[in-house]
Parts: C-alpha cells; structure tokens; sequence
C-alpha cells in the first residue's frame, strides 16, 4: 500500500479537471497542463477531490500509484500556484542579462552563455539572482539544473552559479596545506 498514493488531491475552486481515458488533465489560471496516467492506475473524482488507485493489487501497481498521485497533485498545485526556483550569481564579473525570452550570462568564458527557457518557463533577474517560474515543475527544475550546469560553484573560491540558500564545501588551497606540513 502506498501512504502517498492513498491520499487524495483537493482541488480548489477556479481549477477543471478533465479525465479521458488514461489522461488527466488539469486547467487553472497559470495555464493547461496534462498527464499520462501508467497502465493499470485509474483516477476518479468526486466532492472536489481526485482519487488515485491500481486497478489491480500488485507489487508494480503500488510502485506507481504514489507517484501517479505526486505528479497529479503536482499540476493542481502548478496552474493554481506554480513553481519558482531561484539561482545566484557568486563571483566577480559573473552577469546575468535578459534578452527578448532568453538569458544571457557572462560568466568568465571567452563568450556570453545564451540559454534559451522552454516549457512556458519565465526567467527574470534582479542583482543577480535568477528566478525561474512556471506551471510545470519538472520543466521549472529542468531549467534551474541547466542554468547551474553551466558554470557549477567551485570549492575553493565558491564562485559559480547556486541555488539560494545553498551551502558550498570550500576546501583549503595549497597555502594553507604547506603550513601545516613542517
């Protein structure tokens, strides 16, 4: 039994639920979004709420019927709230510039790094930080990992692009390692 799976997913008032066959799909006011139910899950909604279940009692079933339901509830939250994933710039001279829907970074290389959002992703900059948002969060954390693969956070300076509010390991250089050697 699955304790995610068992647990069913409230929709507010402003958000339609449409199920047609294997297909759940959820419109609200941030956007339209759907998803492809697994074989063997089967959605129902009564008073407001959805319900996920297996068809079957299975050891395969139950693997996918919570998270069948994550990403269910994860489109109900999505066009009503949405996402937001937030990226710094740590460095000196690191720039991070919008261009039409497209962010330019300048980041130390030899050239500008142009990144182009997709998915109905919306990318905005104030003093260098990076704010993704959108209905979809897969493609909101999709966006926010390429961004960082970009130029990651090095140990021994911390410079680099990071989540806000995350911690970077720095690890001593060679000056502070020859002192201790004698």
């Amino acid at each position: 039994m699955s304790k995610i799976g068992r647990s069913p997913v409230s929709i507010k008032e402003g958000i339609t639920v449409a199920i047609n066959g294997n297909v759940v799909n959820v419109k609200g006011t941030k956007g339209e979004l759907s998803y492809a139910l697994p074989k063997g899950i089967v959605v129902t909604q009564a008073d407001g709420e959805l319900l996920v279940k297996p068809e079957a009692d299975n050891p395969e079933m139950n693997a996918k019927w919570g998270l069948a339901r994550a990403q269910i509830a994860n489109l109900v939250k999505g066009v009503d709230q949405g996402f937001e994933k937030k990226l710094e710039l740590q460095g000196v001279g690191y720039r991070a510039q919008m261009q039409g829907e497209d962010l330019v970074l300048n980041l130390g290389f030899s050239h500008p790094v142009k990144f182009s959002p997709r998915g109905g992703v919306k990318i905005s900059i104030a003093e260098n930080i990076i704010t993704i948002a959108g209905p979809d969060k897969m493609f909101v954390g999709q966006a926010a990992a390429k961004i960082r693969d970009i130029k990651p956070p090095e140990p021994y300076k911390g410079k680099g692009i990071r989540y806000v509010g995350e911690q970077v390991r720095r690890k001593a250089g060679k000056a502070a390692k020859a002192v201790g050697t004698k």
